[in-house]
């Protein structure tokens, strides 16, 4: 079954973008949140939880502005999981987009666990 892509939006608030970029780029930031520990070998980012490890490589970036990455062991060339920081235009607040994808009877899981590692995302900002 082929992979869907889906978007989901977490407000921030005033959180600083620079802070907000720290956590979704680097290992210290992202084994803050997302994973138990992250290592960059090889321009390779190596994910790893309890005893299991993903080895994802960025296929593009902007600096403060967004990450893509993709998942070695995916079989789908053309799937990733994105990361854009932007401003929302009525109140200044900065907003955090998360695009991903997921097999249609898996996506309410995936957006549920995602909702969880933006609640812990936001624990480590201080929000």
């Amino acid at each position: 079954m082929k992979k869907e892509k889906f978007h989901i939006e977490y407000i921030l608030g005033t959180v600083s973008k620079r802070s907000l970029w720290n956590h979704i780029t680097t290992p210290p930031g992202l084994s803050s949140w997302f994973a138990h520990d992250v290592i960059i070998h090889d321009n390779k980012y190596i994910f790893k939880w309890d005893k299991e490890e993903q080895v994802a490589e960025i296929m593009s970036m902007k600096p403060e502005i967004n990450v893509r990455y993709h998942w070695m062991d995916d079989e789908e060339d053309h799937t990733y999981f994105e990361f854009k920081i932007h401003s929302v235009e009525l109140t200044g607040a900065t907003a955090l987009e998360v695009t991903d994808f997921a097999e249609p009877d898996e996506k309410q899981d995936s957006i549920e666990l995602w909702d969880t590692q933006i609640e812990e995302l936001k624990r480590t900002l201080g929000i």
